[in-house]
């Protein structure tokens, strides 16, 4: 089976994304997993494909590295804003794009007849147990854990997939190959979770390395910085309503944190390439 697709990424996280809108992708989990291994495939953080909606104007489908499908990806539905806009699939620069975790609102801003940065609407951040999930009776706002005999503080927060913000001096120097596997897998969250290791630097900057669940570490997470700036906001280390810059292994994404928790999230979309992978199910 031949696969068309466009390798585009969003501050370093990259995706590959399908277009879907005609014909359904057999076992979508199975080829993200086959296309995502760097060096011996495709190389990438995942696979999205990009399909009708009947709710929104296309649905976005994201599966991670390890096969298994996530709810949402801040920095690849920007990137579903450029592609479905620079390959005419549509003339808006006002989108709604439907996720496994509702519907978002995307402003596109078009430079020479091409997207480059895309504000998207990210819904309220929610610290109830229940929307992470997260074992626990009442949230967890710099709330002390242990994890692998290590103490830590974590800030728990959902941004449609479930976030623990751990503020730390020095997140360049955790070996995160190591550790990561310890924080994703903490039994506190049973459906395992992302990991953000948060050095603030300001009243409206902040810098972060993450650790995603089913991807590993990553050049960038937009629900991560998300979630790290709420944080920020919680625990009274950033202001709300005021634009904080997400610094990033990858690059960077301005999170704005409303008052009712409402988060804005701007950033690039980079169209990498295009190519034609050869599927062989059975290989």
């Amino acid at each position: 089976m031949r696969i068309n697709f466009t390798k585009m990424h969003g501050c370093g996280n990259d995706y590959i994304y399908v277009d879907c809108t005609r014909a359904e992708l057999p076992d979508p989990g199975v080829i993200s997993a086959v296309m995502s291994p760097r060096h011996h495939s495709v190389g990438a953080d995942g696979l999205v494909l990009i399909c009708r909606s009947n709710v929104a104007d296309f649905k976005m489908r994201m599966f991670n590295l390890d096969g298994s499908e996530g709810n949402m990806c801040g920095n690849a539905i920007r990137c579903v804003g450029k592609y479905v806009y620079d390959c005419g699939m549509t003339n808006k620069t006002e989108l709604d794009i439907e996720t496994r975790s509702g519907v978002r609102h995307l402003s596109l801003s078009v430079s020479g007849g091409r997207v480059d940065f895309v504000t998207v609407d990210m819904g309220k951040a929610s610290l109830s147990p229940e929307s992470l999930p997260m074992r626990a009776i009442t949230p967890k706002i710099n709330a002390p854990v242990t994890i692998n005999g290590g103490e830590y503080r974590i800030t728990a927060v959902s941004m449609g997939n479930p976030h623990q913000v751990i503020f730390h001096d020095k997140p360049e120097s955790l070996e995160l190959e190591r550790i990561g596997p310890d924080f994703e897998n903490f039994e506190l969250f049973p459906e395992r979770v992302n990991t953000e290791f948060v050095r603030v630097e300001g009243r409206d900057r902040i810098f972060m390395r993450v650790w995603e669940r089913g991807s590993g570490e990553t050049y960038a997470c937009g629900t991560g910085a998300c979630a790290s700036a709420v944080a920020s906001v919680l625990c009274g280390k950033c202001d709300a309503g005021v634009p904080i810059r997400v610094g990033l292994v990858g690059g960077e994404l301005e999170v704005t944190v409303m008052d009712d928790m409402r988060v804005y999230m701007r950033g690039p979309a980079v169209k990498v390439y295009e190519g034609v992978y050869e599927y062989e199910p059975n290989a």
